[in-house]
């Protein structure tokens, strides 16, 4: 099996074979239910100075957590949210039971979102987009000088909170998109190649007001190679976050 899954149990596996990632870098309490976080992968200061321990250590433990929490209480009375993959269950929030839809749209929606996001970064990666991806970027942005210019301005114009992603589809195109809240591509069907989180709670800490900031220094702890194996499993069908 090739390509990133999120079942509900968040199971990833790279295009070349499975992604293992190691323990977390201290103890949470893991959530009870069919949803839960995967590891981080990286200690929580190793994104420094980018991106600060403290920021992490909350966003990680607290926010996701939360979301992921909030699931496990809807799935409780409504088994039916979790017994398909969630970027199904996104997919066809019409299905999803009135009295529960805004909670799982808010929630599922910041779950798969953070489990994107965490995968998508790390200390010390690849600096630049090489091979099909670089290509890729290369031909729908002008490069990635131009990527990153349109990248940073389209998450200064979300107004409150919200993300900027990169989507691809099945024949490798690149499109800009901007959501708010945790509102996600895979809500329209569609596969997200990276994304940046927007809420003042991804980057407050550090940077206060200054978006901008923010946004620029990111680019540091892009993780490269990972965006080059879920680019791969998008044109092979098996990018499902």
């Amino acid at each position: 099996m090739s390509g990133f899954t999120l079942s509900r149990r968040l199971f990833m596996v790279g295009a070349a074979g499975a992604l293992t990632l190691p323990a977390m870098p201290r103890a949470f309490a893991q959530a009870t239910g069919p949803f839960t976080q995967t590891t981080l992968g990286y200690a929580f200061n190793a994104l420094e100075p980018h991106i600060d321990a403290a920021t992490m250590e909350i966003h990680f433990g607290k926010h996701h957590a939360a979301y992921v929490g909030n699931l496990n209480n809807f799935a409780k009375d409504n088994a039916q949210i979790a017994a398909a993959p969630v970027h199904e269950v996104l997919a066809k929030l019409g299905d999803v039971p009135d009295a529960i839809r805004t909670g799982v749209r808010n929630n599922l929606g910041g779950h798969a979102n953070h489990a994107m996001f965490w995968q998508i970064m790390a200390p010390g990666g690849a600096k630049a987009p090489e091979g099909d991806v670089k290509a890729a970027i290369d031909r729908d942005f002008g490069g990635l000088e131009k990527l990153q210019d349109q990248f940073n301005a389209a998450g200064g114009r979300v107004f409150g909170s919200g993300w900027v992603f990169v989507t691809v589809d099945k024949d490798g195109k690149l499109a800009l998109v901007s959501k708010p809240n945790q509102d996600t591509p895979l809500m329209d069907g569609q596969r997200v190649l990276f994304g940046n989180d927007v809420w003042e709670h991804a980057y407050y800490l550090k940077h206060q007001n200054r978006r901008a900031d923010y946004l620029k220094g990111w680019w540091n702890v892009a993780n490269w190679s990972v965006i080059g194996q879920r680019y791969a499993a998008a044109k092979a069908g098996t990018l499902t976050i």
